[in-house]
């Protein structure tokens, strides 16, 4: 009998496949479904704190207008049911979700501003989610920042809030640092439980008819999986955070080469946008096909077995590597 559990943030879950956060997850009938497909966890979608505040200045402004008018112009007051007020209502899915499935859901805040990563990442908290997931986007464009002052932002928004939630913390990065593992080594010791590699930055396309800036999405695909397998395999063992893999998780042989690497967690959610979410049995049933082809009893057994410290050629991982596809690559005349 092949044992899929492992071990995530302190839970222990039936599987390594989770749910990473995706618009997927605002319909409770789509969470249980989830469930009912095998997921270990869901990770809810993303609480954002501009959208809080730009929906709290929009009612506002629209209370305003028309103040100077007569009474009875009541078509000046807005309609209130359009507006979410605050974050009551993504807390109350959450609290929802709770209560209809019986695997872990986490919450995923993306916020702005010291004040609102603390406060939002406590009322999730209090609204009963088993862990949270900060989903670190930000994209510098000021010349005179610093990486050096980027990252000590970062590594001080999670000791913040570390210190305001009980709950377990994850941390979603972006690839884009100089020092990887040195920027995990400070993560690890600002409070962060699990590392959650890498985040995708959806980049802007330009329109040239229309001389106009347009907004883009491209779902993952699995050779998106390699850098995020390298980073987690040289990572592994040198830190105390959990591991996890987002983007690039399609079938079942990914989520076995994100084990392989280290991981405890291997995400997924371009694959069930594209496929359904009835796609996790066939990624779990497609691991543990291989593992019993290639017969290992457990998840567990094979966490790490190709991570850097365990292979027989750690320059592999280096710039080896690098020198040693290039100068073996073989041009085909067609």
């Amino acid at each position: 009998m092949i044992d899929l559990s492992s071990n995530y943030l302190g839970m222990k879950l039936k599987n390594p496949v989770v749910v990473s956060a995706s618009p997927l997850q605002k319909h409770l009938d789509n969470i249980r479904r989830m469930e009912d497909a095998g997921a270990a966890a869901i990770v809810m979608h993303s609480l954002f704190e501009e959208q809080i505040e730009l929906e709290s200045r929009e009612l506002n402004r629209s209370l305003d207008e028309g103040t100077e008018s007569f009474a009875e112009s009541l078509h000046y007051l807005p309609d209130l049911e359009r507006y979410n007020l605050g974050p009551e209502s993504y807390l109350e899915h959450l609290a929802d979700a709770k209560r209809t499935v019986a695997i872990p859901i986490m919450g995923s805040l993306n916020g702005v501003s010291p004040g609102g990563w603390t406060r939002y990442a406590r009322m999730i908290e209090q609204a009963g989610a088993d862990a949270i997931e900060l989903n670190t986007y930000y994209v510098p464009t000021d010349p005179d920042v610093t990486g050096a002052t980027i990252e000590q932002m970062y590594f001080d928004l999670v000791a913040q809030v570390r210190a305001s939630v009980r709950i377990p913390l994850a941390v979603k990065l972006s690839p884009m640092f100089s020092s990887l593992p040195n920027v995990a080594k400070q993560f690890d010791r600002s409070g962060a439980d699990a590392l959650v590699l890498f985040n995708r930055f959806y980049q802007p396309d330009f329109d040239l008819e229309a001389l106009d800036i347009v907004q883009t999405l491209e779902l993952s695909h699995s050779y998106e999986l390699l850098p995020r397998l390298n980073w987690i395999a040289i990572l592994f063992g040198r830190i105390h955070a959990d591991l996890a893999v987002t983007g690039g998780v399609h079938t079942g042989t990914d989520a076995v080469k994100c084990m392989m690497a280290g991981a405890r967690a291997a995400m997924v959610t371009s694959a069930l946008l594209e496929r359904g979410i009835g796609h996790i049995s066939s990624i779990l049933d497609g691991a543990r096909k291989w593992m019993e082809e290639h017969e290992y009893s457990s998840v567990t057994e094979m966490q790490g077995c190709m991570a850097r410290r365990s292979v027989i050629d750690p320059a592999a991982f280096e710039r080896a590597n690098y020198m040693k596809v290039l100068s073996s690559y073989t041009f085909k005349s067609r």
